[in-house]
Order: structure tokens, then C-alpha cells, then sequence
């Protein structure tokens, strides 16, 4: 049985974490992981419910921001222009984001009955990103039922790594897909949880920096920096669909520590949403909100981009060797990494 990953790197980090070091240690968010390994399947869904009530009812303030186009996620041209998110979020491979979102469009009418009819239509927020090194990509995987799965297994509890969307995803050429981290931000005096979870695909192995440093013997048989990292982050301070929008594209520096230069191939995209200020379908013509002072936003960078590196980092300590649909392997880089 191996140690958590937070017993190394305690002198790098600067911020404290929350007590789980995950994106649920925000209070309300759940995370549910389905995966499918029959035949030559080697993928899955995870779902990310951003609060305990209807979420289209109560909808939430957001913002998101590409770093790298080459992807194809669903509902983000909404979220960029209304600034907010009316479903839970759901992850999977490529050819799986139509499917997850007739899932949530279903789901959504299944509390909502008015949607489409007396009321708007939903927007389905659904990312993605390419499994097919080890998954059999052509058969796609992924059914409304999966889908089911992953929302109703949601709790504040959740495995990481080589799990639900995770399953087949590759980082830095190791295995692990799958990771959450989270930090504590006073402002004075008043404190604050943001955690990131990743879907994490990305990255060129002799590229790989770890606190700071690139060893040695992660060169040698090399790849590109590609196959996508998709970063949500969440927060309970009380953020406007700018500010969100603002960390979200800080996402970029955490990647830039960890290595990447942000490949022709590769999508990376962002998104970031408080649990505060919810906005009702009802609520009335003028609304008074708290919001953060933009002065304190410095604080907020800082803790977004060290949860996201962690998240990453989680995602390849937690990540299991299993043997694709082809017969290749990705190596395990928590073996790598305890070398020294």
C-alpha cells in the first residue's frame, strides 16, 4: 500500500489544502466515476454535480477559457456568453460528448418538465478528450446508462487516477486521468475553499517537471505534447462571471510548471464556477450580490494554479498500469517517481 502523494513536496507549495485535498472539500460538490472494460473498451464517465439542489433552477455563476482549441466539448459558447452553468458537468472521451449530453438533457427534463416547452431549452456542459491510445475508440463505450451510473455513484468521496473518464487517459506518458486537489485562501480573515479536478491527457514525458525539477530518467522514448487536459475548478467565494472567467485562464500556468507548452494536438480547456450567488428562475428584476474586491484576486490566482498542479499530479500518482485494447501497457509513474 502506497502513502498519499501530500506526504512529498510539502516545502513547494505555499497554500495550505483542504482536509480532503479535493475539489469537494467546496462545500455541495460531488463527484461520481462508471467505467466499461468489456471487449476492447477501456474507458468511462465521471460526473461532476456542482451542488446539492436543481441546478437549473438554481443556476450558478461561471467562466471559461480555451488555452489550446483542439477539442471538442459541448456548451461551453453558453457558459462563455451567459456566464453561468445549468447541469451537472459530465467527462468522457471524444466520441462520447453527444451521448453525454442526451444524457443531461434527459436527466434535466426528468426534474424540470418545463424545459423546451413552458421554459428555455438546457445547456449541457459535457468534456472530453481522446482515450484512443488505450481504449478502442472507434466503438465509443459510452451509453446514457453509463452516464446514470457515474451521476447516481456522486458522493464527496471518489477514487482518482486510471477511473471513470480517467480509465484509458494518458499523462505525460504514464497512466492516470483522474485528479482533484484543493486550497484554503484567507482574505482577511474570512476563509475560503477552491479546488480544481482535472481530466488529465496531456504532456510529453521528457518534458515532465516535478517540484520544480525535471529528472533524468523520465527521457528516453518520447512522445508529443498532446491528447488534451481539461481543468475545473470550483470555489465558494463569492466570484462574478469575469473574475471566474479570470482564473480559469490561470489554468495555463500550472500547466506551464508541470512542463507542458501547450501542444498543436493537444485541448486544453478550462472552466470555473462558485457555489455563491446562485441566480433563480424567478428572481426578481434587481439583485444585490457580495462579490470578491479585485484586489484580493492575486490570492485567488495563486491558489487556483497550485490546486491545479496538484490535481495533476494526483491524477499520475493515483493512476493504475493496465494493458489497452492493442496489448500496450502505460507504465505506472509513481514507480518512477519513488527512484528519486
Amino acid at each position: 500500500m502506497y502513502g498519499p502523494f501530500e506526504q512529498h513536496g510539502q516545502d513547494y507549495w505555499q497554500l495550505p489544502t483542504g482536509p480532503k485535498n479535493t475539489i469537494c472539500d467546496v462545500a455541495g460538490v460531488k463527484v461520481g466515476n462508471a467505467q466499461n472494460m468489456r471487449g476492447t473498451a477501456r474507458t468511462g464517465v465521471t460526473a461532476l454535480l456542482p451542488m446539492e439542489d436543481n441546478i437549473y433552477a438554481h443556476k450558478l455563476p461561471a467562466g471559461c477559457a480555451v488555452i489550446n482549441g483542439f477539442g471538442k466539448s459541448a456548451g461551453l459558447v453558453q457558459v462563455a456568453e451567459l456566464g453561468e452553468i445549468e447541469t451537472p458537468i459530465l467527462f468522457t472521451n471524444t466520441f462520447g460528448v453527444g451521448t453525454g449530453a442526451q444524457a443531461l438533457i434527459k436527466h434535466a427534463i426528468a426534474h424540470n418538465p418545463q424545459i423546451g416547452r413552458q421554459g428555455p431549452t438546457v445547456n449541457p456542459v459535457v468534456f472530453e478528450c481522446n482515450d484512443g491510445r488505450v481504449n478502442d475508440i472507434q466503438g465509443v463505450g459510452i451509453d446514457e446508462a453509463l452516464v446514470e451510473t457515474a451521476m447516481g455513484q456522486a458522493d464527496t468521496d471518489f477514487a482518482q487516477g486510471t477511473v471513470g473518464a480517467g480509465t484509458g487517459m494518458c499523462t505525460f506518458g504514464f497512466a492516470g486521468g483522474i485528479g482533484s486537489a484543493s486550497r484554503l485562501v484567507d482574505l482577511d480573515g474570512q476563509n475560503f475553499t477552491l479546488g480544481a479536478f482535472v481530466l488529465s491527457n496531456f504532456g510529453q514525458r521528457s518534458s515532465l517537471r516535478v517540484f520544480g525539477q525535471s529528472p533524468a530518467h523520465y527521457r528516453g522514448e518520447d512522445s508529443a505534447d498532446k491528447g488534451s487536459i481539461i481543468i475545473l475548478m470550483a470555489t465558494d467565494l463569492p466570484m462574478d462571471s469575469l473574475q471566474l472567467t479570470r482564473l480559469s485562464r490561470r489554468a495555463g500556468a500550472a500547466l506551464g510548471r508541470l512542463g507542458s507548452h501547450f501542444g498543436h494536438q493537444s485541448g486544453d480547456i478550462a472552466l470555473a464556477f462558485s457555489t455563491q450567488n446562485p441566480r433563480s428562475l424567478e428572481c426578481d428584476a434587481l439583485v444585490t450580490q457580495q462579490r470578491v474586491a479585485d484586489r484580493y484576486m492575486d490570492k485567488i490566482f495563486m491558489a487556483g494554479v497550485e490546486a491545479t498542479e496538484n490535481a495533476i499530479l494526483n491524477a499520475l500518482w493515483h493512476g493504475e498500469p493496465h494493458k489497452g485494447y492493442d496489448g500496450s501497457v502505460l507504465p505506472r509513474w509513481r514507480d518512477m517517481f519513488e527512484k528519486g
